[in-house]
């Protein structure tokens, strides 16, 4: 009997390649796909054939599809009306008090920052920027109020912006000011031209935005010395600084040395950080609470109806897919039927959603709500909507799986 081999007794016999793994000849691939076909025709042919569980999964989607666009629209529209204001500023960089998370009056900063950001390398202009809540008197006695602006010509940095009537450059004339068109009855029908008291100063409206009505009181806009004697500011401070810079400049490095130049008892931010956080802001409060739990509903019921109709469809059709099992058919040709008519319900009902929410969104369109329907969510809408069909339509195949054959003999 020999003794068994060591390491030293000599190389092992080499076992030869690794076996590749077995794959099915294309014949059979061609096969597959060819009965791909006629089992989503047949299974399209079953969803028409049952009007009333179609026209049940259908409209769990487009209930699903038009509470989300419509609850996500009014959500991006909020976010809009909140951070309109910086997007629509000329300035690449916002020097403001630390902490701030919203374009609304709040501290003050020293006017003194002005001259040193204006020598820092790659500014190209520095334009302060006032902002304030002041006090309208209305005729029949009341009080509003509203958000004043201060900003300098000639550039006006700072607004006004979508003019609809009257003109920017009527700012020039002393104690004028410029409304937004949404508060013209709450602040006792103004026109072109009215005479108001603002703050105990009187002032004439000179002409009108649209569409600038954050959370808080509306926009109003005045020249920089307007506004200052309106609000009642000294001279040495400002709520921000307004910084444009060299065409070759960097933003993020031209942030940087005005960081380093002001201090910290100022934050710099470039225009777009400070717009994405006053978002971040809205969506961290209860806000993108309500609106994400709204949505998260909708999928919710959406997935249920979809699901049930789906799994109730396969029950009263179970002797149908019981003939097909017989026939040859094998669970993967009925789990692509069942895909299939997922597919349909999605594109069906998501497009009906986004049609009816498109006429609700205009439908209700306005300075004070706006429901913006971007296309990344609108086509969104339709893999979301397709990925929520796709999985309810997974309790039909738990069903289907467990047909048997032989029960069509019963």
């Amino acid at each position: 009997m020999s003794a068994p081999l060591s390491p030293e007794s000599g190389p092992v016999a080499d076992a030869g390649p690794p076996t590749p793994p077995v794959r099915p000849p294309p014949s059979a691939v061609r096969a597959r796909r060819s009965r791909l076909g006629p089992m989503a025709r047949l299974g399209v042919a079953m969803m028409f054939h049952d009007r009333a569980k179609l026209a049940g999964s259908l409209l769990g989607v487009v209930f699903a599809t038009v509470l989300m666009v419509q609850q996500l629209g009014t959500f991006l529209g909020l976010l809009y009306k909140n951070t309109q204001f910086v997007d629509n500023t000329v300035a690449d960089i916002w020097v403001v008090p630390p902490a701030t998370e919203q374009a609304l009056p709040g501290s003050l900063i020293s006017q003194a920052d002005l001259p040193r950001a204006m020598v820092v390398p790659g500014v190209a202009w520095a334009e302060p920027l006032l902002m304030g809540g002041a006090t309208l008197l209305r005729p029949d006695g009341g009080r509003e109020a509203v958000t004043l602006v201060g900003a300098h010509f000639p550039r006006m940095a700072g607004g006004p912006f979508h003019m609809v009537a009257g003109d920017r450059d009527n700012l020039r004339q002393p104690d004028t000011i410029i409304f937004d068109d949404a508060s013209r009855k709450d602040l006792g029908g103004l026109n072109l031209g009215s005479v108001r008291e603002l703050s105990g100063r009187r002032i004439v409206v000179g002409g009108f935005t649209w569409g600038l009505v954050p959370f808080g009181p509306g926009y109003a806009f005045a020249d920089y010395e307007t506004a200052r004697g309106t609000l009642r500011v000294s001279e040495d401070q400002t709520s921000f600084l307004l910084i444009g810079v060299e065409p070759d400049a960097d933003p993020d490095a031209v942030q940087d040395r005005l960081q380093a130049a002001l201090g910290s008892n100022v934050e710099v931010l470039t225009k777009s950080a400070f717009s994405s956080k006053i978002g971040s802001a809205l969506i961290r409060a209860q806000l993108g609470i309500t609106f994400g739990t709204s949505t998260a509903f909708a999928l919710i019921v959406g997935f249920v109806i979809v699901g049930l109709s789906m799994f109730s469809a396969v029950v009263d059709n179970v002797r149908e897919f019981g003939v097909l099992k017989a026939m040859g058919v094998r669970n993967v040709d009925l789990i692509g039927l069942l895909f299939a008519q997922a597919l349909l319900y999605a594109f069906l009902g998501t497009t009906i959603g986004l049609f009816l929410a498109n006429g609700m969104a205009n439908g209700i369109r306005s300075a004070n709500l706006v429901v913006m329907l971007p296309s990344w969510l609108i086509f969104g809408s339709y893999g979301v909507m397709t990925a929520l069909c796709l999985m309810a339509s997974g309790l039909a195949v738990l069903r289907v799986r467990n047909i048997e054959p032989g029960m069509v003999f019963k």
